[in-house]
């Protein structure tokens, strides 16, 4: 057995680009289907590793900021920021993931409070997170809360959580 002794000082995130998208795929793929797993069907998660291809974050990455979270040349994590909805003073954060194994490390921190210094956050009012059930606590921790105090999940099984700025 190896351990991770990563520590947040070798970890870099930087803007997302074209060539992640394969790499940057397959660890939400890895992750859905590991830590995702407790909380959620294997049909949903499929669903979900679907809508996270290649292809899409590519997409994804034209209408908002993306960003990678590297250990050398590595992706261990990832996430972005767009307009909710075209606003301007709405943003959404979303494709947040952080491999199994680097999880627990501050990692996804790194990620949030590189996303809260993006300029879709710093130009918004409120910011939403459609959480993941597993995620919920997270996000709880980094000072997101129940969008209109509702704590049900939804009808895509995500939580709709919030910040006001």
């Amino acid at each position: 057995m190896t351990t991770n002794n990563t520590n947040k000082e070798q970890v870099k995130l930087r803007r997302f680009q074209p060539e992640d998208a394969e790499e940057t795929a397959r660890l939400i793929a890895k992750t859905l289907r590991i830590s995702n797993s407790k909380d959620y069907s294997t049909e949903n998660i499929e669903a979900n590793v679907a809508s996270h291809s290649a292809e899409i974050l590519t997409e994804r990455a034209k209408r908002g900021h993306m960003y990678v979270a590297c250990e050398g040349p590595k992706i261990i994590g990832c996430g972005g920021i767009a307009p909710y909805w075209g606003s301007t003073t709405e943003s959404i954060l979303l494709t947040i993931f952080v491999l199994p194994e680097y999880q627990g490390k501050g990692i996804g921190k790194q990620i949030i409070q590189t996303l809260e210094q993006d300029e879709f956050f710093l130009r918004a009012n409120r910011i939403e997170i459609p959480a993941s059930i597993t995620a919920i606590e997270f996000y709880k921790k980094m000072g997101y809360d129940y969008k209109n105090g509702i704590a049900e999940v939804d009808e895509e099984q995500l939580c709709r959580m919030e910040k006001h700025r």
